[in-house]
């Protein structure tokens, strides 16, 4: 039975995170005082600066040789099964989509662990829902944060990279006949080349991505302070 003083503590610990929310939303919404590119340069600070610090923060403090290890598990299949049937329903179903098949996994899969889950579990179990938190957070940066990112901008690439069909003049129909013939061979030689190409450009832009920095420092940093 929850009582009213653990319904009072998720309260206190959730209340305060979405008076900022509210505030930024009134503040560009109703009152204008930021402009468009302002609020550009406010998120650019977040994703580059403020989250990044925040992840190596939290990542840095955890103990990686006491994980529990049935709870990332489950976490780790119950992702995959949404991973698999976004899948399946992107390629088998008529209003399937990999794009909203991407959108899907992050709103369904990619919690905001560090933001909300850390007060919110901490509240509800203690010391012991901090742990979980933070060990949950540990597995989405490293891992599934990791593949979304890769997914994305293999995607983004894919799109600045795709080919665009040949223009033939009109003329004879056998010139014609040829440059088509040549499109269609030309297309199959640099079928290889454009994979190879969009594999380079998502893992060069997951590389520099300082999240993907944040990460990896922060679990070696763990791993050095607790041996």
């Amino acid at each position: 039975m929850i009582s009213g003083k653990e319904i009072y503590d998720v309260i206190a610990a959730t209340f305060p995170l979405y008076v900022p929310v509210f505030l930024g939303y009134a503040s560009v919404r109703w009152w204008k005082l930021f402009t468009p590119d302002q609020c550009k340069g406010i998120s650019r600070l977040s994703a580059f600066i403020v989250l990044p610090l925040f992840s190596f923060d939290f990542l840095s403090r955890i103990n990686p040789f006491e994980l529990n290890c049935r709870f990332l598990a489950a976490d780790a299949l119950s992702k995959a099964i949404i991973a698999v049937l976004l899948a399946v329903w992107a390629k088998f179903t008529r209003k399937g989509s990999y794009s909203w098949s991407i959108t899907g996994f992050s709103l369904s899969g990619l919690t905001n662990m560090l933001v909300m889950g850390v007060p919110l579990l901490r509240a509800m179990y203690g010391e012991e829902g901090l742990e979980i938190a933070v060990q949950a957070y540990m597995l989405q940066c490293i891992g599934w944060m990791m593949a979304l990112l890769l997914v994305l901008e293999v995607r983004k690439a894919t799109n600045r990279l795709q080919v665009s069909p040949r223009v033939v003049p009109h003329g004879d129909s056998h010139v014609v006949s040829i440059d088509e013939d040549d499109g269609r061979k030309e297309g199959a030689e640099s079928e290889g080349s454009l994979v190879l190409k969009v594999m380079k450009l998502a893992w060069l832009k997951v590389a520099v991505n300082p999240r993907t920095y944040a990460s990896v420092f922060g679990l070696a940093w763990a791993f050095v302070s607790n041996r």
